[in-house]
């Protein structure tokens, strides 16, 4: 369903979904209010939502829209400004699945139209199918122990250990995951968490915002030289990857931004990420993927695991686009895959683990 006050717009995103014989389009709707009334009636796998229309608009109606009878995927359509951004990351933060900035006049091209329909097809795609794909080809697990965790996963053994570092990365779908994770940390944690988000550079200083309200403490872009501190929490800027290294005479964590293409094709990238971490924490690292379209990280995951450190990934069933958090799970890499919320508590526990090792069964991890 298409939901945006310009009859124009209205009309050039229809001929570009209907270009695609796979998609349909069950209904249009010049305001929120008649988007809601008709997806009442006919239900629509993917929503594109224009947030600024007269009216109750798209930002106020979108947890209405949401709860409808197919709970539909949300794709935000947005415009390239200050207010365009705030309200966007607000609709993301909210449950909306993606964005795609809204190109101004001329800019509705060959590209945008492709941007626009592979977005569709991720979020139309039940993340929980692939889910079924990697249980019925997993191995019977053994009995976890009677005290074990439901959402541990079996098959890494690894030590537990506190973590020098913890690095997130996300995508389509991940910001409300970050958020609902985050929230789960105390205002005691003093673990530096980097994050990588796939999103806009000129939405990063409203996203540091956001991250910063989540969390109750400040949250900076990341640059070359900034050390990382207790507790401090900094994010991957748009234009570039966030790699880690260590200082020579202070033996310090600092970060370097890296321009490099990935093999990834995103900027910024998760896998740079998590990869320089496997260099210089010698396994003292969590890395943890939410939900996103793709597969980025998953090769930043293998390094880091191969080192001795550990994943986390976020499971299917609450995943906007279980891409990104698949990727790392078919490898067999995940220590652990579960809801945002559940992944906030193990990392917080991980996070008040001895610096000195411990051993853990499979069943803890």
């Amino acid at each position: 369903m298409i939901v945006d006050d310009s009859l124009t717009v209205r009309t050039i995103f229809k001929r570009m979904v209907e270009s695609d014989p796979a998609l349909v389009i069950v209904g249009t709707a010049s305001s929120a209010e008649g988007a809601i009334a008709q997806l009442g009636q006919t239900p629509a796998d993917v929503v594109l939502l224009d947030l600024e229309m007269p009216g109750i608009g798209g930002l106020d109606a979108l947890p209405a829209i949401l709860a409808t009878p197919a709970q539909p995927q949300v794709l935000v359509v947005s415009s390239l400004t200050v207010d365009g951004a705030e309200h966007t990351l607000a609709a993301l933060e909210m449950g909306a699945a993606d964005t795609l900035l809204k190109p101004r006049p001329g800019g509705f091209t060959e590209d945008y139209r492709a941007a626009l329909l592979r977005k569709i097809r991720a979020l139309g795609t039940r993340p929980g199918e692939a889910a079924l794909e990697i249980e019925a080809a997993a191995p019977a697990p053994a009995a976890p122990a009677p005290d074990a965790p439901s959402f541990a996963r079996p098959g890494l053994s690894r030590r537990m250990r506190r973590p020098e570092v913890i690095a997130i990365g996300a995508s389509t779908g991940g910001i409300h995951a970050l958020g609902l994770m985050l929230r789960r940390l105390g205002h005691d944690f003093d673990v530096p968490l980097l994050i990588t988000q796939h999103l806009p550079s000129s939405f990063m200083p409203v996203f540091a915002r956001q991250i910063e309200s989540a969390c109750g403490r400040p949250a900076d872009i990341a640059a070359d030289g900034l050390m990382l501190t207790p507790g401090r929490i900094v994010i991957a800027p748009g234009h570039g990857h966030i790699v880690v290294r260590r200082g020579a005479a202070s033996g310090c964590l600092v970060t370097r931004i890296s321009t490099e293409p990935a093999a990834s094709g995103c900027t910024p990238s998760v896998d740079p990420m998590l990869a320089s971490l496997a260099e210089v924490c010698e396994g003292r690292a969590l890395g943890v993927i939410l939900s996103g379209m793709g597969r980025d990280g998953v090769i930043g995951a293998q390094a880091l695991v191969d080192a001795g450190g550990t994943i986390y990934a976020q499971d299917a069933d609450t995943s906007a686009v279980w891409g990104m958090p698949g990727a790392v799970a078919r490898a067999g890499l995940a220590s652990m895959i579960a809801p945002p919320e559940r992944l906030g508590e193990a990392i917080a526990a991980q996070a008040s683990a001895p610096a000195a090792t411990a051993s853990a069964t499979p069943a803890q991890r």
